[in-house]
């Protein structure tokens, strides 16, 4: 089997070869030597598909043969591993990563390259940058990390198993959907480039790329958040981001696509930005590449990187050669990027994309420098110096208020100008409606819990928690009495009810209300992230019988065992949860010993409300008294996060959906009637 996929693999590299030197070859010769040539590119490059495909289902089908034979295989799998991850072993190191990425790329290109017929010309420059990312990473699989790499001397009985912390259910779900937004990036960025080169006229190239750079966002933004989720079910320890390194690298193209997907409006509406839009989906593309270079590099520590290697080097000659190509272009057909109209006001539709741009940019040049920080520090000082969760913090729960506050702001703007008057009517009540629930959460009682009876003058931690929920109010006040405005309309045109006519309304223009359901779900996200401001946690060493208090809830340890299973071994404990002196809930904490990788791995057990969660560790056994050690966390408002994002993807859905045909009221005919005597 071994010799199946990389014989496939060899032949991909050189029909991806063939696409891409033929493919550029038939974009500057003339007629229908041009066309043969170019349809020919085309078909190599579907090709491809097949064969890389073929060399992944042979990776997974040798998983599942147990087929140790394979060097990977062995080092990511063994016979007791459940069926589930065996699919995951094609994604859990390093080798078999990049030969799923240039699987998903593959098959992005051919759906490309079956579309062709959209704008030839275009599609056919997109095809062949396409193809020349394709020969990179078919070279890195060929050369720097095979997968199919056979061991040596006898053939072992098991395998070394797959790293615990990638069993989890979630774990065959959250690197696809990250891999999907991270490769999906290339197809806008192939593209964005070819429409610079070509000098391509208008903004169809945008109009073609949207619903790919939409797609590919939404996927960005499930992995991102999938990832979060992991971290806060397996880790244990009761958070969900802790700006390690890995989870940065997947932060800083999200921002950037996130802006690219704002200020493409202002190119379409105004002709503005051109320039901005160019840099911005070349920054995306190179970011994505960036971060797998941090979990292949080694220059990072990160509990979700792959081991140090060399290969880090031919990601960074990659990078420099993308950045060179991008530069030289731009350069070369910078004129072709003037903006036709200038901002008129301040206070604008306009304003409120490019603010919301440098934002967010300012962000993601926080999270790059506080990720690189360590590494450039070592290089100048010869002392790695790190930088913890306060840094990032200080600056982007700042620039995230912001945000917020142009969010809420922005959809009110008008184009070009904005009256002073217009502002007053629409942020009146708003703003009322923000401020009485920022006074409501501060004169409640403290005992309540969660964020309520708020303090701020007391804490900084309370007051950017405030903030952010009075802010998160406003947005969803402002988003919804957008709703109501744009229904009432409709209403009093068909006579339907209000809450049809809303349901119209968001099938007359999905793009825009389908963008307001996202910024609804990103609000609920921002209350979620400030519930962190008041978590409570406790450690403590707990027999039988023996009592833990937090918050409202007493934790009563029924019993601690142990069981046996074929790939794993377990220690975990029976916790019972009483509220107000009744017993609500009984958890079971676990922390798993796996065989093969002889590894240990945690199972947080969680109580999750809309009002907090309480998460429980089994922390291991003190071996001095035999007894287990649990640790607590009370976590007000996680649940909205997972809520949020759900919501986002629910928006970003409808935003990709056609918009609806407007419906046409036939006026009732009006009856013409003859005064009395008038035919006399």
């Amino acid at each position: 089997m071994a010799q199946i996929g990389s014989f496939a693999l060899i032949l991909a590299l050189a029909l991806s070869g063939y696409s891409f030197l033929f493919g550029l070859l038939a974009l500057f010769l003339p007629g229908a030597i041009s066309a043969r040539l170019g349809e020919t590119a085309r078909r190599a490059g579907i090709a491809t598909f097949a064969l890389v495909l073929l060399a992944a289902v042979v990776l997974v089908t040798a998983a599942f043969q147990d087929d140790f034979s394979i060097a990977y295989i062995f080092h990511h799998s063994n016979r007791d591993l459940p069926i589930p991850y065996k699919f995951a072993v094609l994604w859990s190191g390093q080798e078999g990563s990049l030969l799923f990425w240039s699987m998903l790329l593959a098959t992005y290109g051919l759906v490309l390259r079956l579309r062709h017929k959209t704008d030839e010309r275009l599609f056919a420059y997109a095809s062949v940058i396409i193809a020349a990312v394709q020969v990179f990473f078919l070279l890195l699989l060929n050369f720097a990390a095979r997968p199919f790499g056979l061991m040596q001397g006898s053939l072992p009985p098991d395998g070394s198993g797959l790293n615990p912390l990638l069993q989890y259910p979630e774990m065959v779900i959250h690197p696809p959907m990250l891999y999907l937004g991270y490769v999906g990036f290339t197809v806008p960025f192939a593209f964005a480039l070819g429409a610079l080169i070509m000098r391509y006229p208008g903004e169809k190239w945008i109009h073609i790329t949207r619903r790919w750079t939409m797609v590919t966002w939404g996927f960005l933004t499930c992995g991102v958040f999938l990832g979060a989720h992991w971290a806060y079910s397996v880790l244990g320890w009761g958070g969900y981001w802790g700006w390690d390194p890995v989870e940065n690298a997947s932060l800083m193209p999200w921002l950037t696509g996130t802006a690219f997907l704002h200020s493409v409006m202002m190119q379409e509406k105004r002709g503005m930005l051109k320039v901005w839009n160019m840099w911005l989906i070349f920054a995306t593309f190179m970011l994505s590449i960036f971060g797998t270079f941090l979990t292949r590099s080694g220059v990072v520590s990160s509990v979700h990187a792959f081991a140090q290697s060399s290969i880090g080097d031919w990601f960074v000659a990659f990078l420099a050669l993308i950045f060179a190509t991008c530069v030289f272009f731009y350069v070369k057909n910078r004129s072709h990027l003037r903006s036709e109209h200038k901002l008129e006001a301040l206070v604008s539709r306009e304003s409120s994309f490019l603010f919301n741009n440098l934002l967010l940019l300012v962000a993601c040049f926080t999270v790059l420098w506080g990720t690189l920080f360590p590494v450039l520090s070592e290089w100048v000082q010869g002392t790695k110096v790190t930088v913890g969760p306060p840094f990032f913090n200080r600056v982007n729960v700042p620039v995230a208020l912001l945000l917020l506050l142009l969010t809420a702001v922005g959809p009110l703007l008008a184009w070009r100008k904005t009256s002073v008057e217009s502002l007053k009517r629409n942020f009146q009540w708003p703003t009322a409606g923000a401020l009485g629930v920022g006074i409501l959460l501060m004169v409640t009682p403290a005992s309540w819990g969660g964020p309520f009876g708020m303090r701020p003058w007391r804490d900084v931690s309370a007051l950017y928690a405030l903030m952010t929920i009075m802010l998160s109010v406003l947005v969803a006040l402002t988003v919804a009495s957008e709703f109501v405005r744009g229904g009432r309309v409709i209403s009093r045109h068909t006579g339907q009810g209000l809450l049809a006519s809303m349901v119209h309304l968001c099938h007359r223009n999905t793009r825009r209300y389908g963008g307001y359901i996202v910024h609804f779900g990103v609000i609920v996200i921002m209350i979620g992230f400030a519930g962190a401001a008041f978590n409570q946690d406790k450690e403590q060493e707990m027999g039988y019988g023996d009592k833990m208090n937090i918050g409202a809830y007493t934790l009563l340890c029924k019993s601690y065992t142990q069981d046996d299973k074929p790939n794993y071994g377990s220690e975990w404990a029976v916790m019972e949860v009483y509220k107000d002196g009744k017993q609500i809930d009984t958890l079971y904490p676990e922390r798993r010993f796996y065989k093969a990788s002889q590894q240990t791995a945690t199972m947080v057990a969680n109580r999750s409300t809309a009002k907090e969660d309480l998460y429980v560790v089994y922390e291991g056994l003190n071996q001095d008294t035999g007894r287990p050690i649990i640790k607590v966390h009370l976590n007000p408002l996680v649940m909205w996060i997972w809520v949020g994002v759900w919501m986002m993807i629910a928006g970003t859905v409808i935003a990709l959906i056609p918009n609806a045909v407007p419906v046409r009221v036939t006026a009732p005919a009006r009856v013409q009637t003859v005064p009395a005597g008038a035919g006399d």
